[in-house]
């Protein structure tokens, strides 16, 4: 019997939210270090910055900034707000700072500085696809630039208006799509609409008992249009598939018209349009509903850690987990370096917790375990009861294999919820004179080891260019059969120049991917931040196919342009 589409009759109304206009995430809420005894120490033998004196920066002060003026025509608009509403049709100062660009250190550096170039002129919410296909209508009749905004938490440089950008910008927040649809419990299907935030989305689908599993570090802020947008992964992409896996049905806003693909399993319909727009940044039109795959709620949830004694041994493990036949949530391994840094963020053992770490410790050294070499990994195991004991089994044993140990949930569980404030800690950096910041690539497993060596290397000698103690630590996600991404971190204390001490150690580090034979971004996209590599990635023939794409489906340059490609 076929069971009935589920409708949802839930209405998210009234003013979209934004993070904060100078750092992430929303006023009030930061990192704290007071509880976490090992984090100052270990901030200072990292990048030798000394957390009792450094001096730490006030709250950027707005009216200060020197803010671009909007150079949109009051009638233009005139003909926006007719569309809108003139309260969803906004020119100040502060909402077009807010909608100029996204959360990369790049950006929270040069928005802190006032260092605004170019701002959008209009910011327009619309409430529907219609009122979407109105305002790109009016948009491309006067020649004007549009820039679809979800959460605004890119750090690719997908967002900002180009600098020398003549013509009338207008961002295009989708906040008022935050819809879950309509979900076809009999195919496990979902319509949801593009402007919808992870946590909204999630809640939407839990009430009648399902799942999108799509987990991105910036979840909290994000939306499931930016993550199809800059073909996003998840945190549990190992059982659920990255967003490219999840969505089967998409519905783009161009001139004229809307692209519709049709949610079905699997089609051989010619090179697929569905995969041209997920990782398109906007190019190609404006994603305003998506149709993707859901799960029943699982039954049981669990992440447990496991210690191994270097990073050979648990990146031979992940390899045989991804090649085996078992299908855990979550893979993870840190390096040592970000192994050390997960110990040092963590807060201050007392009683019985704190004899067991030392008596595990002791254990370790007994094992002849040099300490500082010692990875941490986080596996996870979702679905029946039974299910979820029989693939920790599997794991178990292969962990032994491979000369690991169990240590249980309770740092699991800690990592589960503590999973998406790490970006408070680059903006507590930030706020000391320092730069915190991430680059990920994907390789296959034959070339991981040396992936990893090659960035070490190269951000060591950029490092020593810019005359200033640095730090690098990574660690393996996103496992696939042929191979996995590698998730760097890097961090130094800023000197005279901190945008060009950080494009010199950027630039080693994204170099180092290709050089090493691994790809220029896994899931955090293209933007201007990575496209300078982007022909050594995907060869000239490929740029030019993209660049033809692009060329002709929009031929006047009015969605989003001059990223990824020029």
């Amino acid at each position: 019997m076929t069971e009935p589409a589920i409708r949802t009759d839930a209405m998210h109304t009234g003013e979209v939210k934004h993070m904060k206009w100078w750092g992430w995430g929303v006023e009030g809420v930061g990192f704290h270090h007071e509880d976490k005894p090992g984090f100052a120490p270990f901030v200072q033998k990292a990048v030798g910055l000394d957390l009792r004196t450094a001096e730490r920066t006030g709250r950027p002060d707005f009216s200060q900034l020197k803010v671009p003026a909007s150079t949109a025509p009051e009638e233009f608009v005139t003909v926006l707000s007719g569309i809108v509403g003139a309260g969803n049709t906004v020119v100040d100062d502060l909402s077009r700072v807010v909608h100029t660009y996204g959360k990369s250190l790049r950006d929270l550096v040069r928005v802190r500085a006032g260092e605004i170039a170019r701002t959008p002129d209009v910011v327009v919410y619309p409430a529907d696809e219609a009122e979407v296909q109105r305002l790109v209508d009016a948009a491309v009749e006067a020649d004007a630039v549009l820039i679809p905004f979800g959460g605004g938490s890119n750090i690719a440089g997908s967002l900002e208006p180009h600098p020398d950008e003549s013509r009338v910008v207008v961002s295009l927040d989708l906040g008022h799509l935050n819809r879950v649809l309509e979900i076809d419990a009999h195919s496990g299907l979902a319509r949801i609409q593009a402007g919808a935030l992870g946590p909204d989305l999630e809640a939407q689908l839990n009430r009648s008992g399902w799942t999108m599993g799509h987990y991105p570090d910036s979840f909290t802020h994000s939306t499931l249009g930016g993550w199809v947008a800059t073909r996003s992964s998840g945190m549990q992409s190992d059982k659920y598939g990255d967003i490219a896996d999840i969505v089967k049905g998409l519905r783009v806003v161009r001139a004229g018209g809307v692209l519709v693909i049709r949610a079905v399993p699997s089609a051989s319909t010619g090179p697929s349009v569905r995969e041209m727009v997920v990782g398109s940044e906007g190019r190609l039109g404006v994603i305003t509903e998506v149709t993707v795959q859901v799960h029943r709620l699982p039954e049981k949830r669990a992440i447990h850690a496991y210690f191994f004694e270097n990073l050979d041994h648990g990146l031979a493990a992940m390899q045989e987990i991804a090649e085996s036949d078992v299908s855990p949530s979550v893979t993870r391994i840190s390096d040592a370096h970000e192994t050390a840094f997960s110990l040092a963020t963590s807060k201050e053992s007392k009683g019985l917790q704190k004899k067991a770490q030392a008596a595990l410790m002791a254990y370790l050294r007994r094992r002849g375990w040099n300490l500082d070499e010692v990875c941490l990994s986080f596996i996870g195991f979702e679905g029946g009861e039974a299910h979820a004991k029989r693939q920790k089994s599997l794991v178990d044993r292969i962990v032994r294999r491979h000369h690991g140990i169990g240590v249980g949930k309770g740092p699991g569980a800690l990592y589960d919820q503590k999973k998406f404030d790490t970006p408070y800690i680059r903006d507590f950096l930030l706020d000391r004179g320092a730069a915190g910041d991430v680059s990920e690539t994907a390789g296959p497993w034959s070339k991981l080891r040396g992936i990893h060596a090659a960035v070490y290397e190269a951000a060591d000698r950029a490092y020593e260019m810019i005359g200033h103690k640095g730090w690098t630590m990574s660690h393996l996600s996103h496992s696939y059969h042929s191979g996995a991404c590698l998730y760097f971190t890097f961090a130094f204390v800023f000197g005279a120049d901190p945008l060009g001490e950080y494009d010199t150690v950027k630039r080693a580090i994204q170099q180092a991917f290709v050089d090493a034979g691994g790809t220029i971004s896994h899931h955090h996209g293209v933007g201007l931040e990575h496209a300078p590599w982007l022909e050594e990635d995907i060869s000239t023939q490929g740029v030019a196919i993209m660049s033809g794409l692009f060329d002709a489906a929009d031929p006047g340059g009015n969605f989003n342009p001059r990223k990824i490609v020029v």
